[in-house]
């Protein structure tokens, strides 16, 4: 082997040695950005699971709320049956025609001179009508038109 020969050698393995640091460096650093994202991998796995524990109590929490409103409407639904069954056919018919009509609510309650259906207070002449009204005649408010309940909280 020629002293040529050996230093191109020589040259090549500086190089190779050098080229060997590089790759160990690279190599690191991936190791290191592997490392931070396995551990961001970690955070963020905890994170998903506490937030599915949050939306799986959410969720029983729910169906919870949605039995019991259930019940409570079933319960409700019975209750309007039988206290319906006591009503006059006419008054009732009146009623449900008003409910449909006023968004839901048929009846509102005259309280200290102001329907609760339309939130108006009734004139001295409306007031003086119900004043007038037989206790079982049914009374409507001139404004809405919902059949009035009079209680001892009317202004009568």
């Amino acid at each position: 082997m020629s002293a040529k020969d050996l230093e191109n050698l020589q040259r090549e393995v500086a190089s190779l040695a050098k080229r060997q640091g590089d790759l160990e460096d690279v190599v690191l650093e991936v190791m290191e950005r592997r490392e931070s994202a396995q551990e961001r991998v970690t955070e963020l796995t905890g994170r998903v699971e506490s937030v599915q524990a949050k939306v799986g109590d959410a969720v029983a929490r729910r169906d919870a709320a949605v039995a019991e409103i259930d019940a409570e409407a079933a319960s409700v639904t019975k209750e309007r049956e039988i206290v319906a069954a006591s009503v006059p056919a006419d008054l009732l018919k009146l009623y449900d025609r008003l409910r449909e009509k006023q968004g839901g609510i048929g009846a509102a309650r005259l309280n200290q001179r102001r329907c609760e259906g339309c939130r108006l207070e009734l004139d001295i002449t409306e007031l003086n009508e119900v004043r007038a009204a037989a206790a079982d005649q049914v009374v409507r408010c001139e404004n809405c038109s919902r059949i009035l309940v009079r209680t001892s909280e009317s202004g009568l």
